[in-house]
């Protein structure tokens, strides 16, 4: 049940993609009171702009990233024209000039609509694609050095994403977080396997552990994905629209779960999603990325006049803290 992804072709492909040497030593409405509270639970970010570069504290590094879908040929010069194609259609453009900063410990929200770029943002993160221009870090190694170390990402795919009906327990499957780390065929350390248990506890599903995967609701399944994410003790959370088929009850438990987990292990977190509510509730920072960055700030600092320009309709952003 690792992520996959249809571009892995791409993996051949020699793009611009190297690491940036950035580490040069190396009604009443009840979901609006919700994110209010967990927003005062997280406080201020204590983190710099995300547009400039922090030398000594960037966990993750993107500077003037841009990126087309395979399909046709660019300009003569090689250059990405925004009005070269559009979408996701063969030969669109993805993503235009993303820089972003991302400080060890920052807890980040990405959103945008269906086709923004998010998705693309995530497989170059990941490792995934390559042929994009400018440059990407991950504490100062390439995307596809950092996955390949197993203990610096932690990702958690969105629901629909995972065969359900695989023939495996709740435990089995957060011991596969442990498999980047120790290698497939090796034995998993004593440690390793009692901070599965108590990883199983933290995220409240160790009373499911011998159960099949299938049997659990979509709350409890996003909550072995974390738990299987945090195995490795990765250094950075990535998760993909993951309130998705989450009941409210479910989506207050992660934002609660996000925010215990971020305090007490000291991660970065990078959340992709749609749903502002979502990001509002379980962040302290947040992009806007339709193509290229609109906005980045504190969820509070979203305006109707933002949130329209990304999401090219009007959005009141009422259930923002």
């Amino acid at each position: 049940m690792s992520p996959r992804d249809d571009h892995s072709a791409h993996d051949h492909s020699h793009g611009h993609g190297h690491a940036h040497g950035h580490d040069h030593a190396h009604g009443h409405d009840h979901s609006h009171d919700h994110a209010h509270s967990h927003a005062e639970h997280a406080g201020a970010c204590p983190h710099g702009s995300l547009a400039e570069h922090h030398p000594r504290t960037d966990a993750v590094c993107l500077d003037k990233v841009s990126y087309r879908y395979p399909g046709s040929p660019v300009g003569a010069a090689g250059i990405l024209s925004p009005r070269e194609g559009k979408g996701d259609q063969p030969g669109g453009l993805a993503l235009r000039d993303v820089t972003l900063h991302i400080e060890q410990g920052c807890n980040l929200g990405i959103i945008g609509p269906n086709g923004a770029g998010k998705t693309t943002l995530l497989k170059i993160l990941l490792g995934l694609v390559e042929g994009y221009s400018g440059s990407v870090s991950v504490q100062g190694l390439t995307p596809r050095q950092a996955c390949r170390r197993g203990d610096i990402i932690g990702y958690v795919p969105q629901r629909h994403d995972v065969e359900w009906r695989f023939p495996v327990s709740v435990r089995q499957v957060v011991h596969m977080g442990l498999v980047g780390k120790t290698g497939l065929f090796r034995r998993h350390k004593a440690e390793d396997l009692a901070y599965v248990d108590h990883l199983l506890e933290r995220t409240g599903i160790a009373d499911l552990a011998d159960r099949p995967v299938g049997d659990l609701s979509g709350g409890q399944q996003q909550r072995l994905f974390i738990a299987r994410a945090l195995a490795p003790h990765p250094r950075i959370l990535v998760l993909d629209e993951p309130t998705v088929g989450i009941d409210e009850a479910g989506q207050r438990q992660f934002a609660k779960l996000i925010h215990e987990i971020h305090e007490s292990l000291s991660l970065t977190i990078i959340v992709v999603s749609h749903d502002i509510q979502a990001v509002a509730a379980g962040c302290n920072r947040v992009a806007c990325l339709r193509q290229t960055i609109h906005f980045h700030d504190s969820p509070g600092g979203l305006t109707r006049q933002v949130l329209a320009e990304v999401f090219q309709h009007d959005i009141a952003p009422a259930s923002l803290p």
